[in-house]
Parts: structure tokens; C-alpha cells; sequence
């Protein structure tokens, strides 16, 4: 049929060029069959009176990209230049959008300095803003939003869902200030995106903060909101909130009830996820890959298993799964070596996993080290400086009053870090007075008990607990969050903390096992005096001239 189409494209002598653009943009989304006429196709293109129309080099441009037809791709910018169309504002922009889903952003970025910014159409702009934040190029997508005369809220949308996506939520929130300030409207996109970033922050005011003004611009909560809202508040240690949420919002998609399951299941509330999940099949919603098993949720129960000690039965579920566990899985299974100490079975799984990370190298270094095989340990260190791989750096983060305080291992860089050592030292003797003995073997170093005690004592969670307890008052919940797992001895001394205080302690780590669940709550109350426990929630204040207050930074 495809072509018959062409040739009857190439008969048409007379037909009109937006008439053939059209048949073409229609060819063009057979993605399984554009092969078959991409020849023909483009001697159309390049000798028949289509040429007129440069919509029919669009619809080619996202034919290619639809194909990953590079070679194609380059070729029509080719003929672009020789024809004339080599500076045309939408034939640029879509063949830096087709540049960049081929990974060739230097191709993308020499295009976009060849036109003037300000040279672009606002349709342009927004495509090559979203192209340059899909593969990172934050620096040059915030030129090109910078240098627009004009700015519609889908130019908006793209800085703010591109810094988020890229990790960098803070800056998100500026741009949405300033997109505030100048008295543009966001609409449910943009708070998508808001809720999604401050879910990845772990911040209570800023969810507080972003859900009154979503109330305020009364935009209605779909299930796209309302799933991402239960989300948020989930990882932000609130699913009491959570759970408000779900009960006054429409519940007939299936994306509100995997929200609230998997919240609940993170928090450790597998008999109400449970129950929730018996009281959705009798409300006849049907769940969905999220909702049952799927490979993330093996993955779930290796690291369960695993953190219960029980290894053996971890490996068995991995080798009875039934389908081929993944990388994600392997990991999950060297994270329970580490755990237990298993350095045969550490082996294995590494030798599974094709493409190592510095995390998976710092994982089987941390498992001959809990054995003492130094110089096992010291081969692993050798293997990732010859093959040019870092340690990520650890980084915890708390916020307090809606301002985000960030700490590394020994930081010295806060204004208050005099008290805070000070609290740290004196949580430190009384964790110990309980009778708490550091996880020394996690230590990388064959150094004295003593050397490892003290590299243990600064971890960057460790300072900023001490943080909170030092900003905040006796007996208030304190979350902190993390970019990496937060190790053995962290996770145990916390809870030591929190039964000595007698207060609430969630650390979140954003980089924890498991693709449905990405943030790992390690840390609970233990042991609360009768009565002890709070339910707290919050209450979101909506006025017309509202008192809400922007977090600072």
C-alpha cells in the first residue's frame, strides 16, 4: 500500500505541495514500513513539486528519527543547504531534535550556532528547548530560553520539566518563581513536573507549598496529578497525607491505586497495601504490570531477602525467576552479599553484571573488606582507576523552615558547624552508652579501629541529623535524604538515635534498590513509649492573598 501511495505521489504532477506534505506526514508514521519507500520517497523529495513545501522535508526529517535512519537524516540536511532551505527556522529545529534522539549533540549544538536564538519561532524554541534537556544540555537549553523575545507556558514547562528530569529541582523552583513573578499561568503540566521533582527532594514545606498554590490556581487534580501527588507525599515520609489524598480524589484509573500500594509498601505497611489492593479488585479496577510481579518487583524481594539474611533463598529466587534477571536484579543481589558478608557469592553476581558502576565496584570492595581479604579489596580499587571509574561522592540533604541545607562526608562548610559537631559528638557518646558498635569492616581501609570509627562518625546523614535535632524541636519527626544507599552502620546508629529521643527518623535514599519503588525508608522509630506515636498530616492553607511561602534556598 505504502507503495502505491508514493506512486501515486510521484503521478500527481499537479497535486498541491500541502496536499502531498499531508499523504506524506501520514507515510511518514508507518514507522515498520518506511524503508520500503524511503528511496523513491526522496527522489520526490529532491526533483517533484513537493519540494515547494518544506513541511514535506519535515514530515522525511521525522521519518528518519522515527527509523533511526541517520545516514538518511544527514543526507536530507544535505540537500536542505543545496536547495536553499538551509536556514529555515522549522526544518532547523526539527533536525536538531532528530540530531539529538541520535545522540549527535555536537551536530545539534554547531546547527543551533549557526542561527541567532532570537532567529527562531516560539514553536522552534520550545522544540529545541526540550531536544537539549532530553540529552542534558542544560546550559545550552537555558541560552536558547534565555535569548527568546517571548515565552509561551509550553517554553515554561520545558526549562521546568528539563531541570527536574535532569535532577536539579532547586533550579526548577526558580524558574517556576520567576514564571510566577512575571504573571504566567502554569497549568497541570507544570505542576507535574513540580510534584515530580519535589517527590526526588524529599521536601516537606516545598510539598506543602506546591500543592496549596495547585489548590490555589484551581486546576483540576486528574488522575496524572492526583497519582503524582500520592507519590510526593509518600517520599516525603507523609502517607497519612497520602492517604487523604487518595480517598477524595476520582479513583477509576489504575495509576492512583499503584501510587498509594507502592507508597504504603514502602513505608512497611504491606498488610493495609494488602488490603488496599483487595478493596481495588472489588471496586473492579483492574490492575496493571505495575500492580503485579513484573522483574523490578524479584528484584524487590532479592533485597528483602537479603536484608533479612537470607541469602541463600535470594539466589534461589533469582535463578527460579521466569524470565532473565536483568542488571537491576544482579545488583540487588550484590547489595545483599554486601550485607551478609557472602564474598563467593558477591563474585557471582558481579560477573553477571556486563557494564559495572562505581557503585557495584564499592559494593564488592565493601564485601572483602567485612572479610578481611585486603588485598582482594585493593585488586578492586586498582581494577576502577584503571578503567577510569570514581566514587560517587555521598550527599545528604534536610530541610528545615522550607530552606534545603546540603552536607558531604566531614563537611566543614555549613555557617553552623560548630553546633553541629557538637550535637554529633553528643549523639555519638550516647548511641555508644546504649551500647551501638560502629560497623567498622565497612571502612575500605586497613586502618586501625580507631581510624575506621572516626571515618565512620561524619557520614554526610549523620551530619545532617545533627542538624535537624540542633533546628528543631524536641519530639518533631526529622527527614533527611540521601543520593546514594545509606550504609550498615548509618542505618543502625540511627535507629539508636531514635529510640534514645524518641522521635520519628526517616532516611530516604534516592539511589536505593528498586525501579518501582526508588526511595528505600531505612530508618523508623523504634520502640515508642505508650501513646508515644503521632499521626501527623498536613493542612494545606489556600486564601485568596494566602500567606504561602516560597521555599528559599
Amino acid at each position: 500500500m505504502l507503495r502505491i501511495a508514493v506512486n501515486r505521489l510521484s503521478s500527481s504532477s499537479s497535486s498541491s505541495s500541502s496536499s502531498s506534505s499531508c499523504r506524506l506526514n501520514h507515510t511518514a508514521m508507518a514507522k515498520f514500513a518506511y524503508q520500503a519507500f524511503l528511496s523513491p520517497l526522496k527522489v520526490i523529495l529532491l526533483h517533484g513539486t513537493v519540494i515547494s513545501d518544506h513541511q514535506a522535508l519535515v514530515h522525511n526529517l521525522e521519518a528518519c528519527k522515527l527509523t533511526s535512519n541517520l545516514r538518511a537524516a544527514t543526507g536530507t540536511h544535505g540537500r536542505m543547504i543545496k536547495i536553499g532551505y538551509g536556514m529555515h527556522q522549522t526544518l532547523i529545529s526539527s533536525l536538531i531534535s532528530v540530531y539529538v534522539s541520535f545522540g549527535c549533540s555536537n551536530l545539534a549544538s554547531q546547527l543551533l550556532k549557526e542561527i541567532p536564538c532570537w532567529d527562531f519561532d516560539l514553536i522552534s524554541a520550545n522544540v529545541i528547548i526540550a531536544a537539549f534537556m532530553k540529552i542534558g544540555e542544560i546550559d545550552i537549553a537555558k541560552k536558547v530560553f534565555d535569548d527568546m523575545p517571548i515565552c509561551d507556558v509550553v517554553s515554561w514547562n520545558s526549562m521546568i520539566g528539563g531541570f527536574v528530569k535532569n535532577g536539579r529541582f532547586e533550579e526548577a523552583l526558580r524558574i517556576f518563581q520567576e514564571m510566577l513573578s512575571l504573571n504566567n499561568e502554569p497549568d497541570a503540566f507544570t505542576f507535574a513536573s513540580l510534584i515530580k521533582g519535589c517527590a526526588q527532594l524529599g521536601g516537606r514545606d516545598h510539598a506543602q507549598w506546591i500543592h496549596g498554590l495547585l489548590i490555589e490556581k484551581q486546576i483540576a487534580i486528574n488522575y496524572i496529578l492526583g497519582s503524582a501527588l500520592i507519590d510526593m507525599y509518600s517520599k516525603c515520609g507523609r502517607i497519612e497525607t497520602a492517604k487523604e489524598i487518595f480517598e477524595t480524589i476520582q479513583r477509576n484509573d489504575v495509576s492512583v491505586w499503584n501510587a498509594m500500594i507502592n507508597g504504603l509498601a514502602v513505608h512497611g505497611l504491606a498488610l493495609d497495601a494488602i488490603a488496599l489492593f483487595s478493596r481495588m479488585v472489588l471496586e473492579k479496577v483492574s490492575p496493571d504490570c505495575i500492580t503485579f510481579p513484573q522483574l523490578e518487583h524479584y528484584g524487590a524481594m532479592v533485597d528483602l531477602l537479603g536484608r533479612a539474611g537470607r541469602i541463600d533463598e535470594a539466589y534461589a529466587i533469582v535463578q527460579e525467576m521466569p524470565m532473565e534477571p536483568d542488571v537491576v536484579i544482579w545488583r540487588a543481589f550484590l547489595s545483599a552479599c554486601r550485607t551478609q558478608k557472602n564474598s563467593h557469592m558477591g563474585e557471582v553476581a558481579i560477573n553477571k553484571i556486563e557494564t559495572l558502576k562505581s557503585g557495584d565496584y564499592v559494593l564488592l570492595s565493601n564485601i572483602y573488606c567485612s572479610a578481611n581479604k585486603w588485598d582482594s579489596a585493593e585488586r578492586v580499587r586498582d581494577t576502577m582507576k584503571k578503567n577510569g571509574v570514581r566514587k560517587n561522592s555521598g550527599k545528604s540533604w534536610i530541610e528545615m523552615a522550607g530552606v534545603i541545607h546540603r552536607f558531604k562526608a566531614g563537611d566543614q562548610s555549613h555557617l553552623e558547624r560548630e553546633a553541629i559537631y557538637k550535637v554529633l559528638e553528643g549523639l555519638i557518646r550516647r548511641t555508644k552508652m546504649e551500647g551501638f558498635i560502629p560497623t567498622k569492616e565497612l571502612v575500605l581501609m586497613d586502618v586501625s579501629d580507631e581510624e575506621k570509627e572516626e571515618n565512620l562518625n561524619y557520614h554526610s546523614e549523620k551530619l545532617a541529623l545533627a542538624y535537624g535535632i540542633l533546628k528543631s524541636s524536641p519530639g518533631t519527626a526529622i527527614q533527611i535524604t540521601k543520593n546514594l544507599r545509606t550504609c550498615l552502620d548509618c542505618h543502625c546508629w540511627m535507629k539508636v538515635v531514635s529510640k534514645i529521643l524518641y522521635r520519628v527518623i526517616v532516611v530516604i535514599d534516592v539511589e536505593g534498590y528498586a525501579s518501582s519503588m526508588l526511595w528505600d525508608i531505612v530508618a523508623v522509630v523504634l520502640d515508642l513509649p505508650a501513646g508515644g506515636a503521632r499521626k501527623e498530616t498536613i493542612t494545606v492553607h489556600c486564601e485568596s492573598e494566602n500567606g504561602l511561602t516560597p521555599p528559599q534556598y
